[in-house]
């Protein structure tokens, strides 16, 4: 890859500022919106807990809640049946075809 297809870029992540090489530019915007999300669902959960749960573990919560969603988001993606289906009908049309 051209080194000059790269992107420096800094994320603020709830309270910290995380440097980022990113290999493809068209991705920055992606980056940027999970640092938002990961800042406010951290927050959330910083303020409901703070005092009570240990900073690793408030992390542990947001990371849970997004691979949450992340894994909801997969299954309404699952192609899987309509491909069963696909196949089953090309076989009987080729079956008819015969």
């Amino acid at each position: 890859m051209p080194e000059d297809s790269k992107l420096n870029i800094r994320l603020h992540v709830y309270d910290e500022e995380i440097a980022m090489v990113l290999h493809n530019r068209a991705d920055e915007e992606y980056y940027r919106a999970a640092a938002k999300l990961i800042s406010e669902r951290y927050g959330a959960y910083a303020q409901a807990y703070k005092g009570r749960k240990s900073d690793h573990t408030i992390a542990l919560m947001t990371l849970i809640e997004i691979a949450l969603r992340y894994e909801k988001e997969m299954g309404k993606n699952d192609t899987t049946p309509y491909d069963n289906i696909l196949s089953q009908l090309t076989s009987e049309i080729e079956e008819a075809m015969k």
